[in-house]
């Protein structure tokens, strides 16, 4: 008889190498600590605002990395971490964005808008010009991956690539609001304009367009109202 591995040497959690995994880091508090933390990290987050008014000044390049390395370790379908960031601030290049997308609003809000979204708008003061592309010193483009492209040229498939990305921004909101910083999520429809001027492949997609900066003085936001936690929240 050819000696070998028997079937019963082959069970499922023998079948991965034990580097594929490491003891998990997590730090566990006592419940009033617990408390306190996440009653801070909502008065924290209460505090953000999209931001129309940006001032010139430059953001710290390693602030934005920081941030950035947040926003990647986001939870993704299969690990497969579909997105890309491009953070524009050449002012060249802030110009074409906002002519490209100055041009897309203005068919939305002449022509493709329902009247019903043009009256949701209305109170937040957006319209189609928009200055900020150009005022706020850093634009953080967005792009999500539809699938992956390794070095040899062949597509591999991503899984559950708009939750994954979407996860990943706000985690990036978070991250800038954390440091300091003011962002605006602004999303022109369509926005492909942005793989042709910042010259990213046919696999992505722009996801959106973050505008990020330092607000203007004497900056102003709308009032507005949020739900009551009774509003959005079930126990069952």
């Amino acid at each position: 008889m050819e000696m070998g591995t028997s079937r019963s040497d082959t069970r499922p959690e023998d079948s991965h190498p034990p580097e594929r995994f490491m003891p998990l880091e997590f730090q566990g508090y006592p419940e009033e600590e617990m408390d306190s933390r996440a009653w801070a990290f909502y008065a924290e987050m209460r505090r953000r605002r999209s931001v129309r008014d940006f001032s010139p000044r430059p953001v710290p390049r390693a602030v934005i990395e920081a941030c950035l390395r947040t926003a990647g370790s986001a939870p993704s379908g299969a690990n497969k971490q579909p997105w890309h960031f491009v953070v524009v601030t050449d002012p060249t290049l802030k110009r074409r964005i906002r002519e490209a997308a100055e041009e897309e609003e203005r068919a939305f809000y002449t022509r493709r808008a329902p009247e019903e979204w043009l009256q949701d708008l209305a109170p937040l003061g957006t319209g189609p010009e928009k200055p900020f592309l150009e005022a706020a010193p850093c634009l953080i483009a967005i792009f999500a991956q539809a699938y992956g492209v390794d070095g040899q040229g062949r597509r591999h498939k991503h899984y559950y690539v708009s939750e994954s990305v979407g996860i990943a921004t706000g985690f990036l909101i978070a991250a800038l609001h954390h440091a300091g910083l003011a962002c605006l999520t602004h999303t022109p429809s369509p926005m492909r304009f942005l793989n042709t001027i910042l010259e990213r492949p046919p696999n992505e997609r722009p996801f959106l367009l973050l505008v990020v900066g330092y607000p203007a003085e004497g900056a102003q936001v709308p009032r507005i109202r949020r739900k009551r936690l009774r509003e959005f929240v079930t126990w069952r």
